[in-house]
């Protein structure tokens, strides 16, 4: 840093620069009012080198042809809802995907009203144990119309059922997707081993207890080109560098890239 220098110092006429003065704080005051009310898109997402999306049938027909695998490292791709439901684009969108070069993972959107067990059963039948695929994700989210059936101790026993169930299946540790409100009445202080997944669109995730994060879902309102409808984009929280230590450990290292 350079050295600060002494100035000499002439007598401030505070009338002279009157005029001016009260010029710059109109313009001070106008510039904070535009930033208060202004909405604006938190611009830290861009500073995480390693970015991705997600995709489900409401994604409707995606050419993924026309999607760089060097701009989005990573997909994930809706398979299962509660115990019957299965996507209707996730078998297509999962061997278009991974022929076009994406680490590809799945997710199963967790219903509150379901046993665990029968859930994990649901996405096993669903998506291939892939032992290049990315880690399973288990979506949990706050459903008024659910979230009553067990009490939370029961609710936590389901979800650690399927939880479980998908660990030993896949022989990867799944990762929990969460909103910041279930997580705060649910999940805080459970499940601490498990990666978290969190959606929050205003600034960066603030959890109750602060936990430590996986991935970042910044918008729901992405444009990529060869998805016809708006998209969920997301960033890994960490390095170039950290991202292929995340992947050597779930025995990806055919997809590390060196740092650019």
């Amino acid at each position: 840093m350079p050295k600060k220098t002494k100035a000499k110092h002439k007598k401030f006429d505070l009338k002279k620069y009157s005029p001016v003065i009260g010029g710059v704080g109109v313009v001070v005051i106008a510039g904070l009012s535009y930033l208060a009310l202004m909405p604006h898109r938190p611009a830290s997402a861009e500073e995480y080198p390693v970015k991705g999306f997600d995709v489900s049938h409401h994604q409707k027909e995606i050419q993924w042809s026309k999607i760089s695998p060097q701009r989005y490292q990573f997909v994930y791709l809706k398979a299962t809802e509660g115990g019957d439901f299965k996507d209707t684009k996730f078998q297509e969108n999962w061997l278009k995907a991974r022929e076009r070069g994406f680490l590809v993972g799945a997710y199963h959107f967790y219903r509150l009203c379901r046993d665990g067990k029968i859930q994990a059963d649901n996405f096993i039948d669903s998506v291939p144990n892939k032992a290049d695929a990315l880690p399973p994700v288990i979506d949990l989210e706050y459903d008024s119309n659910c979230i009553n059936t067990y009490s939370k101790e029961q609710l936590l026993k389901e979800i650690n059922d399927m939880h479980d169930r998908l660990h030993r299946h896949y022989g990867k540790q799944p990762i929990f997707y969460t909103s910041k409100s279930f997580y705060n009445i649910v999940l805080a202080g459970e499940f601490q081993k498990t990666p978290l997944w969190v959606r929050e669109y205003k600034s960066l995730p603030d959890l109750k207890n602060n936990p430590k994060w996986l991935f970042w879902q910044h918008t729901n309102q992405g444009e990529i080109s060869g998805i016809p409808t708006t998209v969920d984009l997301n960033v890994f929280y960490g390095s170039q560098s950290q991202w292929n230590s995340f992947l050597k450990a779930n025995g990806l290292e055919h997809a590390i890239q060196t740092e650019k």
